[in-house]
C-alpha cells in the first residue's frame, strides 16, 4: 500500500488554513497537518473589521485592485488573477457563507460576524480531516533529500524533530527579522520588516478632547512624501485614526520608518473643497448669516470639530458671521483644508497588526507559491513580502495565495 504524503502548514491564520483545507479537499490520499504557534486559530479573522471579518473588496475587474497593495504588485497581479474576490465569493457562498458588499466595497458576511467565518473554515478542516496542532512553534526547517525536517517545540516541552514530504510556511508577518530565523537553512532571504496600517501619535491634548468625532470624508496628506488618502477619519485620544490614515500609513510605511514617525500631516476636513473654494463659500455664508459663528456651519461639520476648527483659526466663538473680517475668514479656509499636526510616533491599529517586508518575492514562483530555491517549499499570506492597504485586501491575498499553494501541491502530489 502506498504510503501517503504529508503536507505541514504553519500558520493557522486565514492563508494557512486555507492552503490546509484546500489541500486535503483536493486530495483525499494527502496528510494535511496545521501547526499553529499560539493557541487559538484564525485569531485576526476573528478580530478583524470590528468582530464583522473584512473578507475581501468588490471589484469587477481585477486590475482595480493592484493600486491597494503599496508592496508586491508584480506578484499580487498574478495571484488574483487565479483566484480573485469574484472566487472567494463564490468559494464561502458555495459553503453556506453569503457575503454582502458595502458602500465602500468592503466585502462583509451577511451574518455581520466573523465568527461564521471562523466556522466555516473549522468545519472545512473537520470534514477533510485536518488535523490542527496548536502551541507547535517551528524552530527550523532543513530539507535533506525529498525529505523535510522540522524542529519543534510543543508547549514548553523540549525540542523534537519530524519529517514531511511537503511544507506551506503561512506564519504571518513579524515586527522583527528575527521572527523570520526559522527560514534561515532555506536560504530565503528576508526584506526587512517595519509596521504597517498604524495611526498617528499627536501630542495635542485641544485634538485629544475630541475623542471619538468622526468625518466621514476626508483627505490626509504628508507634504514632505507628497502622498495623500482620502477616507474616514476618526480622534482617538492619542491622535489620529481611521481609514484615510490607515491606508496612509501603509503606503509610506517604510518611508516613515526611516523619519522614525516623527513627520508634519495636514487634513482637509472638508474634501469636497480646497482652501479658494472653501474661502468663496465662507464668504457667501458670511453674506446671509445673522447668527455667531459658533452656531452653524456651511461644511456641516459636528459642533465640537466646529468650535475647535474655528478656535484654532483665531476667530473668537462669540463673533457673528457678518463682523468677520476677510483675514480671519481666510484663516478659517486654511484650517478647514489644510490643518497641520506634528506627528510623533504610531499606535498599533487593534491587534490587527501588518507588516511592510518579509520573504522576498524574487525567491517565489508567483504560479505557483512554491520557493524557487527549496522544491516542495510554499509560500502564503503575509509571510511574504506583500502588504494591502485597509480594506479587505490582505484577507484577499491570503485567501488567493493559499488557494494557489493548495492546487500546486495537490496537482504536483
Amino acid at each position: 500500500m502506498k504510503k501517503k504524503k504529508k503536507l505541514i502548514v504553519i500558520g493557522a491564520g486565514a492563508a494557512g488554513f486555507f492552503c490546509a483545507v484546500n489541500a486535503a479537499r483536493l486530495d483525499p490520499d494527502l496528510d494535511v497537518h496545521l501547526f499553529e504557534k499560539s493557541d487559538k486559530v484564525l485569531s485576526k479573522v476573528k478580530i478583524s473589521g470590528g468582530g464583522r471579518c473584512n473578507v475581501t473588496h468588490a471589484a469587477d475587474y481585477v486590475n482595480e485592485l493592484i493600486p491597494a497593495y503599496p508592496r508586491g504588485k508584480n506578484l499580487v497581479k498574478k495571484t488574483l488573477h487565479q483566484f480573485p474576490p469574484a472566487a472567494t465569493i463564490a468559494w464561502f457562498g458555495e459553503r453556506g457563507v453569503d457575503l454582502k458588499v458595502e458602500s465602500d466595497g468592503r466585502m462583509f458576511p451577511v451574518s455581520d460576524q466573523s465568527q461564521t467565518i471562523v466556522d466555516c473554515l473549522i468545519d472545512e478542516a473537520r470534514k477533510f480531516n485536518v488535523s490542527i496542532h496548536l502551541k507547535t512553534d517551528v524552530k527550523a526547517i532543513i530539507k535533506t533529500g525529498d525529505i523535510f525536517h522540522l524542529t519543534i517545540q510543543q508547549a514548553q516541552q523540549e525540542n523534537k524533530e519530524i519529517e514531511t514530504d511537503l511544507v506551506c510556511v503561512a506564519a504571518g508577518g513579524h515586527p522583527k527579522s528575527t521572527g523570520f530565523l526559522f527560514l534561515s537553512e532555506t536560504r530565503h532571504s528576508i526584506i526587512t520588516p517595519v509596521p504597517s496600517l498604524f495611526t498617528f501619535n499627536i501630542a495635542e491634548k485641544k485634538l485629544h478632547q475630541l475623542m471619538g468625532i468622526s468625518v466621514k470624508e476626508c483627505l490626509v496628506r504628508i507634504p514632505e512624501l507628497k502622498l495623500e488618502e482620502s477616507g474616514p477619519v476618526l480622534i482617538t485620544h492619542w491622535g489620529l485614526s481611521g481609514p484615510a490614515i490607515l491606508k496612509l500609513s501603509a503606503r509610506a510605511a517604510r518611508d516613515l520608518n526611516i523619519l522614525e514617525y516623527h513627520f508634519s500631516v495636514a487634513v482637509n476636513w472638508v474634501s469636497d473643497y480646497h482652501e479658494s473654494s472653501a474661502l468663496e463659500m465662507l464668504k457667501s455664508y458670511r453674506l446671509d448669516a445673522k447668527h455667531e459663528v459658533n452656531g452653524k456651519n456651511p461644511f456641516g461639520l459636528t459642533t465640537r470639530l466646529w468650535l475647535y476648527l474655528i478656535s484654532k483659526a483665531g476667530l473668537p466663538d462669540l463673533i457673528r458671521w457678518k463682523d468677520i473680517s476677510n483675514p480671519l475668514l481666510v484663516s478659517l479656509s486654511k484650517v478647514l483644508t489644510a490643518d497641520q499636526y506634528a506627528v510623533s510616533g504610531k499606535t498599533t491599529f487593534k491587534e490587527e497588526f501588518v507588516t511592510a517586508g518579509g520573504v522576498n518575492l524574487n525567491e517565489i514562483n508567483p504560479l505557483t507559491m512554491e520557493s524557487l530555491l527549496c522544491k516542495g517549499l510554499f509560500f502564503a499570506g503575509e509571510v511574504m513580502d506583500v502588504d494591502g492597504i485597509t480594506g479587505g485586501y490582505n484577507f484577499q491575498h491570503a485567501w488567493s495565495s493559499g488557494w494557489i499553494a493548495a492546487k500546486s501541491i495537490t496537482s504536483g502530489n
